[in-house]
C-alpha cells in the first residue's frame, strides 16, 4: 500500500481562482476537448494561423504536375507546413507515420474532370478519419452548383459524424466556371457553409471586399491559393488575405509547382506567421531559391 499522502506540503492557492483559458480560434469557444485540441494541431496557438499544403488534387484530376511523384517532391515538405491536406491513399502509401503536424483528409469525391464535377458523394467514412488521426476532414460544397444540394448534404452528414466523434469539418467552397469569385458570392457561400455546420472554411481570395467576406464568416476562413501565379503574386495574395482577417493559407500549386518549392513555402510561412512584407517575404524565397531550397 502507498504511504499516506501529508497534508502539511500540499499548495492550494485559496487565493488564486482557478484558471479557464478561452480557446484562441474564432467560433470555437463552445467546442468539446477533442475537437480544440485537434484545430490547435492546425491552427498554431501563439498566432492562431496556419499554413496548410495541400497535396490532394489527385482525386479528381490525377497526377497532377509537381503531384507525380508524392515521396520525392512533397515528403521533403511536410515539416515545414503546419497542416497537409491529403487523400486517405497517398497518406496511407506515402507520407511517413511519423509526421507531427495537423491532417486534413479529403472525405468527399466522385467525378473525375471528364464529368460534371459538383455530382459528389461522401467518399470517406468518419471511422477511417478518425483511425488515421485525422485533424479534420474536408468536404467540397458546390453553392450555386448543379448539385448543390447533394454537396449541402454532404457537408452536413459529414458534420454529424465529426461531432459524434470530435473530428471538425472543413468545408471548401467549389466556385465553378461558370461563377464569380466576387465578394457577394464568397460571402453567400462562406456563411452558408458555417451556419451548416462546419468548424473552418476554405475560400478563394478576392480583391475587394474580402474582409466582408472574412467578417461575416463567424468561424476561420482559409484563404484557397488556387491556380499557379508567380510567387510574387502569390504572396502578395496571401498577405491582402492574412490582412484582411484570414486565419492561414492552404496552398498547393503556388507551392509544390514553385521553381524553389521548400523556399516558396518559408516565404510564406514568414507571411502568415510572422507578418512579413511581401518584400521581405520575397527576399527570403530568394535566398531559399539560391541556397537549393
Amino acid at each position: 500500500m502507498p504511504e499516506a499522502d501529508s497534508t502539511s506540503s500540499k499548495q492550494f492557492h485559496e487565493d488564486v481562482p482557478q484558471r479557464n483559458e478561452a480557446f484562441f480560434l474564432k467560433g470555437a469557444g463552445a467546442y468539446d476537448w477533442g475537437m480544440q485540441h485537434r484545430l490547435a494541431q492546425i491552427f498554431r496557438p501563439e498566432t492562431g494561423r496556419t499554413v496548410m499544403l495541400a497535396i490532394d488534387h489527385g482525386y479528381f484530376q490525377g497526377p497532377t504536375s509537381g503531384l507525380e511523384r508524392v515521396d520525392l517532391n512533397i515528403v521533403p515538405l511536410v515539416s515545414h507546413a503546419d497542416a497537409l491536406m491529403v487523400t486517405r491513399g497517398i497518406l496511407r502509401s506515402v507520407i511517413p507515420a511519423a509526421m507531427q503536424h495537423g491532417l486534413v483528409l479529403r472525405a468527399s469525391g466522385g467525378p473525375s474532370i471528364l464529368k460534371e464535377l459538383s455530382n459528389e458523394q461522401i467518399a470517406m467514412d468518419m471511422d477511417d478519419a478518425v483511425r488515421l488521426g485525422a485533424s479534420a476532414v474536408a468536404v467540397q460544397v458546390f453553392i450555386g452548383g448543379e448539385y448543390e444540394t447533394q454537396s449541402v448534404h454532404n457537408l452536413t452528414r459529414l458534420v454529424d459524424a465529426g461531432y459524434r466523434h470530435g473530428v471538425p469539418v472543413l468545408g471548401v467552397t467549389a466556385v465553378g466556371k461558370e461563377l464569380v469569385r466576387d465578394a457577394r458570392y464568397l460571402g453567400l457561400a462562406t456563411r452558408i457553409i458555417a451556419e451548416l455546420g462546419a468548424q473552418l472554411v476554405k475560400t478563394y481570395y478576392c480583391d475587394v471586399g474580402f474582409e466582408q467576406v472574412v467578417a461575416g464568416c463567424p468561424v476561420p476562413i482559409i484563404m484557397a491559393g488556387g491556380k499557379k501565379q508567380p510567387e510574387r503574386d502569390a504572396l502578395t495574395m496571401a498577405r491582402r488575405a492574412i490582412d484582411a482577417g484570414a486565419a492561414g493559407v492552404d496552398m498547393g500549386r503556388n507551392i509544390f509547382q514553385s521553381a524553389a518549392p521548400l523556399a516558396m513555402l518559408t516565404a510564406v510561412r514568414g507571411v502568415v506567421h510572422d507578418g512579413l512584407t511581401v518584400n521581405q517575404a520575397m527576399d527570403l524565397f530568394e535566398s531559399g531559391r539560391g541556397a537549393g531550397a
